[in-house]
C-alpha cells in the first residue's frame, strides 16, 4: 500500500477537527448551559441539571453505538463502481450523509426548548457524528500502510482536543448564545467535513474484498480475544476521561463556587491547557509508535498517566490543582487515543470488515465520552459533591489500561531505513 502525502493528512485532520468540535463543544459547554437554565433553575436545582444532562448525552451515546458499526458495515458492502464517480467508492457517500444529518440536527438542538426535544435532537447529532466518524476512520485501514497509521491516529487524537478549544473558544470569546453556537457548529461540519469528504480519495473496494465480506461472520471481531480486550480497554479508559472532563463546567460552578461567567472563562482556560498537552502528546506518541512498532505498552502507560489527573484534584480540590490535572490528563489521553487507535488498526481481524470494525473501535471511544456524564451525574447525585467523580475517573483509567494489557502486542515492525542502491 503506497504512502500518502501531506495533503491527505491535512484534509483528514481537518475532517476530524470538525467532527470533534461539533460533538464535544455541546457536551462541554452548550448543553450544560442550555439545560442549566431550563432544568436546574439557574442553580437552584443544580444536581438535577447535572443528572438530566448526563442522561441526554448517554441516550445519544447508546444510539451512536449502534449507528457507527452499522454505517461501517454498510460502507464495507457499498459497491462504489455502481455510483456516480463524484460520490467516490464506498466511504464518501456515508461521510456526506453523516455530515448532512449532523448539521441539520445541530440546528434543531439549538431551537429545542424542553428536555425531551433536546434529547431527540441530540440523538440525531449522535447518529450523524457516528456515521461520519465510521466513514473517515475506515480510510485509515483502506489507504494507509502500517507505518503511517500512528501519524493518522495522532491527527484524530490531537483534533479531539483542538476541536474542543476552537469550539468553546469561539463561543465564549464572541459571547454567542447557545442557538448561535449550534448554528456555527452546523456550518462548520457542513463546510469542513463535507469539503474533506469530497476532496479525500475514496477508491472502490476490490470485488474480491466485497465478496469475502458478504460471507464473513459479522460477529467475528467481537469473538476475537485480542480485539475484544483492546475494545474493552478503549471504552473503559474513555469513560474515565469523560468523568474527568465532561462535567467541568458544573464542577467550577458548584464544586469551586465560581460565578457562571467566571466559570465559562476558566473552562476555556482549562480546555486550552488540556488541548496543548493533548496535541503535543498525540504528535510525539504517534511518531514514537510508528518508529518502535510496539504499541501496546505505550497505550497502557498512557492510561496510567491519565489516572493520575483525578488523584491531583482529590488531593487539592482548587482551581490551580485543576489546571495541573488538565495538563496531566492531556498528556495521558493524547497518547492513549493516538497509540490506542493505531494499536486497534493492527488488531483488525478481517480486511473485508475494516469499516465496520473501525466503526466499533471509534464508537467505543465516543460511547465512553457519552457514558461518562451519565455515570458522573449519578456519582455526583449519590454524594452531593464531586470527589467520587474524580476518584472513579482515576480508577476506570487504570482498569482500562489493564484491560488493554491483556491483548497481545502485535509488534508491527518499524519501517527499515532506506539505503542507496549499490552501483
Amino acid at each position: 500500500m503506497p504512502r500518502v502525502g501531506r495533503r491527505w493528512l491535512t484534509l483528514f485532520t481537518l475532517a476530524w477537527l470538525a467532527i470533534w468540535m461539533v460533538q464535544l463543544t455541546p457536551l462541554q459547554l452548550l448543553l450544560p448551559l442550555q439545560l442549566n437554565s431550563e432544568i436546574s433553575g439557574d442553580g437552584e436545582r443544580w444536581v438535577h441539571g447535572v443528572v438530566v444532562s448526563g442522561l441526554i448525552l448517554g441516550v445519544g451515546g447508546l444510539v451512536g453505538v449502534l449507528a457507527g458499526p452499522l454505517a461501517g458495515t454498510l460502507s464495507d458492502r457499498t459497491d462504489g463502481t455502481a455510483m456516480p464517480r463524484r460520490l467516490g467508492g464506498r466511504r464518501r457517500v456515508w461521510a456526506l450523509g453523516g455530515v448532512t444529518t449532523t448539521s441539520i440536527t445541530l440546528i434543531l438542538t439549538g431551537f429545542a426548548h424542553s428536555p425531551l426535544l433536546v434529547a431527540a435532537a441530540w440523538i440525531g447529532v449522535s447518529v450523524g457524528v457516528a456515521v461520519t466518524s465510521a466513514a473517515f476512520a475506515a480510510m485509515i485501514a483502506d489507504q494507509l500502510p502500517p507505518d503511517q497509521r500512528g501519524a493518522a491516529s495522532a491527527a484524530v487524537g490531537s483534533s479531539q482536543a483542538l476541536g474542543v478549544v476552537v469550539g468553546v473558544g469561539v463561543v465564549v470569546l464572541l459571547g454567542l448564545s447557545t442557538l448561535s453556537g449550534y448554528i456555527l457548529l452546523a456550518v462548520a461540519i457542513a463546510v469542513i467535513g463535507g469539503g474533506a469528504a469530497l476532496a479525500l480519495p475514496d477508491p472502490p473496494s476490490p470485488a474480491m474484498v466485497r465478496a469475502a465480506g458478504a460471507e464473513h461472520d459479522p460477529f467475528a471481531a467481537l469473538r476475537d480475544r485480542d480485539f475484544a480486550w483492546m475494545l474493552t480497554g478503549r471504552l473503559v479508559t474513555n469513560i474515565g476521561n469523560a468523568l474527568g472532563t465532561a462535567l467541568l463546567l458544573f464542577f467550577l460552578m458548584y464544586g469551586l463556587d465560581q460565578e457562571e461567567s467566571a466559570a465559562e472563562d476558566n473552562l476555556l482556560l482549562l480546555v486550552v491547557v488540556y488541548t496543548v498537552f493533548v496535541v503535543g502528546s498525540s504528535i510525539v506518541s504517534g511518531l514514537v509508535a510508528d518508529r518502535r512498532g510496539h504499541r501496546r505498552g505505550l497505550t497502557v502507560a498512557a492510561a496510567a498517566v491519565q489516572a493520575v489527573s483525578g488523584l491531583i484534584i482529590l488531593a487539592a480540590p482548587n482551581f490551580t490543582a485543576t489546571l495541573v490535572a488538565a495538563a496531566v490528563m492531556g498528556v495521558g489521553y493524547g497518547a492513549f487515543s493516538t497509540v490506542g487507535l493505531a494499536f486497534a488498526t493492527d488488531l483488525l481481524p478481517a480486511q473485508a470488515d475494516h469499516g465496520r470494525d473501525l466503526g466499533v473501535v471509534n464508537t467505543s471511544a465516543a460511547l465512553g465520552q457519552l457514558i461518562g456524564p451519565v455515570l458522573g451525574g449519578g456519582l455526583v447525585y449519590a454524594v452531593g459533591d464531586f470527589w467520587l467523580l474524580f476518584a472513579a475517573a482515576s480508577a476506570l483509567s487504570l482498569v482500562g489500561g489493564l484491560a488493554t494489557r491483556i491483548a497481545r502486542d502485535t509488534g508491527v515492525p518499524a519501517p527499515a531505513p532506506t539505503t542507496p542502491n549499490a552501483a
